[in-house]
């Protein structure tokens, strides 16, 4: 069904031309972060340039600026958001699958945060492992699952949180690929010893990165660089209890995949959360989950929005979607198939069953209209660089500026 979008009457971008100066002023960046700033800042907006579409049967005229294509952006990543998405649901099993979150304890944050890349990786990795490895194990499923897993590194309140998000299908491949293992109607691994054995392996793993010389300390924590001091300060952390939250997800899977999907290719905030800025005071919504998800409205001054905002800048080329098992690349079209196949589902590759979308088809569903056809006469669009109209003297009447969350992103696509 077509759907309208309207321009949200805030956003980051907003906040950001408001205060941003200051907090450069104020703050020190990394590089990743004054490179966010600047294109959030810029994005659909004269700097980055654009086009023009007039109609020449009856003079009609849009003006479309250029996205930053940032993946940190709230208005940019729509169509590679719904190319994924389509990609994840149509490679679905007719199983049960499970929705895990691994969630690292809050005395890891400053550690974390001055180390991203190498933390994150070892997080991704241990995760996936502790997975792939109870299940594997013949007591317990006996078979190779597939997994997909996004990173989270913030909450309701853009507070550091950083947790990783695992869709698990429900059961696995036998070793000799001729058997598939249904998990047990609602229960897919013990939760606590997933906890266990996820502990264990991050804290091995952090434990040889900080032998090796990898580890950055923070100011807090310069006392670690002592061996004895990093290993009473690791002895504490073994010895908490690590939340790893693991349940069917409601509604199947294909509601978990949608539910990620909005924060897949998004960081921290969507614009239509944000309710106002007014005298340095950012005002938006929030979900209070030790509240019975009750909806709250959070103030904060400018300067901590912008704060924890970049708080989750990740780093350059950091992939923060990950697939593994079944469903790691190299195994979708062979295991992948495979489970296919003893499911019932034929022998077709699943990524091959559809042809993707093009951009402007996907402008097309979400708008219910042709952008290639002016509005007005339904005549053709014809496209010119809106500096070339600009410096060959051409005339530029009121336009119609795309600058929704949708369709925007999708006009700058192609």
């Amino acid at each position: 069904m077509p759907t309208t979008t309207t321009r949200p009457a805030l956003e980051v971008a907003d906040i950001i031309r408001a205060h941003g100066d200051t907090y450069r002023v104020n703050h020190l960046l990394s590089l990743e972060q004054a490179t966010v700033l600047r294109h959030v800042e810029t994005c659909r907006t004269a700097v980055l340039g654009g086009h023009v579409d007039a109609c020449l049967a009856c003079g009609y005229q849009r003006i479309s600026y250029n996205s930053c294509r940032d993946r940190h952006c709230p208005k940019c990543q729509a169509v590679k958001r719904a190319m994924w998405l389509d990609t994840r649901l149509e490679r679905l099993l007719p199983v049960e699958y499970f929705h895990v979150v691994f969630t690292l304890p809050a005395a890891l944050y400053p550690l974390l945060r001055y180390n991203q890349r190498l933390l994150y990786d070892l997080l991704f990795d241990t995760a996936s492992q502790t997975l792939l490895t109870l299940a594997a194990d013949p007591k317990r499923l006996g078979g190779q699952i597939g997994v997909t897993a996004i990173l989270h590194t913030w909450g309701q309140n853009l507070l550091f949180h950083p947790h990783l998000h695992c869709v698990v299908t429900g059961g696995g491949l036998s070793v000799d690929e001729n058997e598939w293992i249904p998990a047990r109607p609602g229960y897919l691994l013990p939760v606590k010893v997933l906890g266990r054995l996820f502990r264990g392996k991050f804290l091995a793993g952090l434990r040889q990165v900080y032998q090796a010389g990898q580890l950055n300390l923070p100011p807090n924590l310069t006392h670690l660089s002592q061996g004895e001091a990093f290993r009473t300060w690791l002895g504490s952390l073994y010895r908490q209890d690590w939340v790893v939250y693991a349940k069917r997800p409601f509604g199947g899977a294909e509601q978990v995949f949608r539910y990620l999907g909005r924060y897949s290719h998004r960081v921290a905030i969507a614009n239509s959360r944000l309710l106002a800025l007014e005298d340095g005071q950012v005002y938006f919504r929030w979900k209070d989950y030790a509240d019975d998800d009750k909806t709250k409205v959070m103030c904060l001054s400018a300067e901590e929005f912008l704060r924890r905002w970049l708080l989750h800048v990740l780093p350059k080329r950091f992939v923060r979607i990950r697939h593994y098992g079944l469903l790691a690349s190299r195994n979708v079209a062979t295991k992948l198939v495979r489970c296919h196949q003893l499911l019932g589902q034929g022998t077709e590759p699943p990524q091959a069953k559809i042809e993707p979308k093009s951009w402007r088809e996907w402008l097309q569903e979400w708008s219910g209209q042709d952008w290639s056809c002016c509005p007005h006469c339904q005549g053709p669009l014809t496209r010119r660089p809106l500096e070339e109209v600009l410096t060959t003297g051409g005339q530029i009447s009121l336009p119609v500026v795309l600058e929704t969350s949708g369709v925007g992103a999708v006009m700058n696509s192609s």
